[in-house]
């Protein structure tokens, strides 16, 4: 993930004009037929809507992002160092998946392997890794993944394709100033590393909901990832595992869900998704707590509870889920901010949650006033923002009744050839104004 806006952008400008077969669309005519345990995740997963995203690295000693080697041009030994006094002694797994439960949040997606190359968990690949080149000893994923289990809470998975550490990872279009020897590279001993990481994350820590990739982006458009037999290779492991790609196009063979980085589906106003139509696919957009990914001292500026219920509600109406990203402290411990906006989101999940959870994108298109969720024959309206006490709203569906959500209150309205009016008691003042409409069927 990257926390440089202008730079990313511009990077992914020069990537799509470079000339070339693309790499995303190297599988593009190949065919993917998921198995029935797949179609069944891919369900759930869309009808589980909000999940929580945590990078979590040695970065998190530096308190200054996740990118912050590449950035400040850190070279590698010197990186390499922190790992040496990374100790998060008040790191607790149950302290974690409950907090993050509490949020009404039904997954979790951590990074396993940043772009610094450091693993979070306990891999035979590489010594540089969380139980072996740290004081601290213990394996982060083990540990999340065995509470996960335990709270009923699904655990996902992020993945770099890029690396600014290792030798054999081929120059890309960053880490140059990481201190690697130039023209450095061996893609088929960097590609065989990278699966055979993955085989462990599939066959060491139980049910993996998803593999979150990422970095693609760092390589020119004619680069070959082999992502077919990549995909193949996971599918195969674990055939219920969900395969995601954060390369900013639209996905092709072997993806199972679409992700947006900062970006409602259908919208661009990160930058970052220029070239990425809206498939098929269930879909995700992920978005920082505050303005950072990973852990940054300085960085307080949390959205508060009402712009999160707010980009969670927005996400569900374009049909997406909202995964919702917090840095984790060097220490252990989530930022109590986080936590404390994670209970005020609960709370209104609490009431709300039965017009999220299990919805798709509903019948009336995203307004200005909000949007529209929808459940069987209920039609949830969600007014987010309305400066007065009616509402016109575009549907050809038959109306039986409407009703406020909460109160169950009936309310005034008025069918008509191309929409319904309706009356409300007085101009919306919640978080999130619900109308409940039941159509005909």
């Amino acid at each position: 993930m990257r926390n440089k806006l202008a730079q990313k952008i511009k990077l992914g400008a020069a990537l799509l004009l470079m000339a070339g077969t693309s790499a995303f669309a190297q599988t593009s005519n190949q065919i993917y037929t998921p198995t029935p345990e797949n179609i069944k995740a891919r369900q759930e997963f869309q009808d589980n809507k909000f999940g929580i995203f945590l990078h979590w690295g040695i970065y998190s000693m530096t308190a200054q992002g996740e990118w912050y080697m590449n950035t400040h041009n850190i070279n590698r030994n010197e990186y390499a160092k922190l790992a040496s006094g990374f100790y998060p002694s008040r790191f607790d797994a149950a302290e974690w998946v409950s907090a993050i439960k509490t949020s009404g949040a039904k997954y979790i997606c951590i990074t396993s392997r940043h772009h610094d190359s450091f693993s979070m968990f306990d891999t035979k690949e590489s010594d540089f890794n969380i139980v072996d080149a740290t004081p601290f000893k213990r394996d982060i994923l083990k540990e999340l993944a065995e509470e996960c289990q335990k709270q009923g809470i699904k655990l996902h998975f992020y993945y770099s394709h890029l690396d600014w550490f290792r030798d054999d990872y081929p120059e890309g279009n960053t880490g140059h100033g990481t201190g690697r020897p130039k023209g450095h590279g061996n893609w088929a001993s960097y590609y065989k590393f990278m699966n055979k990481q993955l085989t462990e994350l599939l066959t060491n820590y139980g049910p993996v909901g998803a593999i979150w990739f990422d970095g693609i982006w760092d390589q020119p458009t004619n680069f070959n990832w082999q992502l077919e037999e990549q995909y193949a290779l996971i599918h195969k492991l674990q055939p219920s595992c969900l395969i995601g790609n954060n390369h900013h196009r639209t996905p092709y063979a072997g993806e199972d869900f679409q992700m947006f980085e900062r970006d409602l589906p259908g919208e661009n106003k990160a930058g970052f998704s220029a070239g990425q139509g809206i498939s098929e696919l269930p879909l995700e957009t992920c978005e920082t707590m505050n303005g950072m990914w990973g852990y940054r001292i300085e960085d307080q500026n949390y959205k508060s509870p009402k712009e999160l219920i707010h980009y969670l509600v927005k996400a569900a109406g374009k049909n997406a889920n909202l995964l919702m990203n917090i840095g984790p402290q060097p220490n252990g411990e989530l930022p109590a901010t986080a936590v404390e906006h994670l209970k005020q989101v609960g709370k209104w999940m609490n009431q709300y949650g039965e017009t999220i959870y299990g919805t798709r994108g509903g019948d009336v298109v995203p307004h200005t006033w909000g949007v529209s969720t929808r459940k069987g024959d209920r039609l949830f309206i969600h007014i987010l923002d309305l400066q007065d006490d009616a509402l016109y709203i575009p549907l050809k569906a038959k109306v039986k009744k409407a009703i406020q959500f909460i109160s169950k209150t009936p309310l005034s309205f008025k069918q008509e050839k191309d929409g319904i009016f309706i009356k409300l008691p007085q101009v919306p003042d919640d978080i999130d104004y619900v109308i409940e409409l039941v159509i005909k069927q």
